[in-house]
């Protein structure tokens, strides 16, 4: 199963992912250790949509061996979200812009996912963890 938790920078995509990961088993992409083991900084269109694609790659590694991948990334197009092809999509819309310009301009509403968190909480991590593993016991 690949999970995309994505919001805006800031919105606490690496918080929620560091709590969920050890509550389902998960291996754990985040989208800055994975841009700097690639050594690529380059947030235009094309670097966008080439981090989709390296992160793709990443879960569908981990999917294809029966695992879990969550990846956390500001994913912020439908272009890099249908890229990406997660299973279970999770967006914190926490914030309505984050510290970057032009990541503000750029970014796009999601219309299609799974949970969407508005305020955090104390069991969202929890909430997550319980739908993900209701979704793995019927093999999403």
């Amino acid at each position: 199963m690949k999970i995309l938790i994505m919001g805006l920078p800031g919105s606490g995509k690496t918080y929620l992912t560091e709590r969920l990961v050890p509550l389902i088993g998960a291996a754990w992409f985040n989208a800055d250790k994975v841009r700097e083991m690639a050594n690529d900084w380059d947030f235009s269109s094309e670097g966008r949509v080439r981090q989709s694609n390296r992160m793709k790659s990443f879960a569908d590694f981990e999917k294809s061996h029966g695992r879990i991948a969550v990846c956390d990334f500001v994913c912020p197009t439908a272009e890099t979200r249908r890229l990406f092809g997660a299973d279970f999509t999770v967006w914190l819309d926490t914030i309505k812009e984050g510290r970057y310009e032009d990541t503000n301009q750029l970014f796009e509403r999601p219309t299609d996912v799974e949970i969407c968190i508005t305020e955090w909480n104390e069991k969202n991590h929890h909430d997550v963890a319980e739908e993900v593993l209701r979704l793995r016991g019927r093999n999403v």
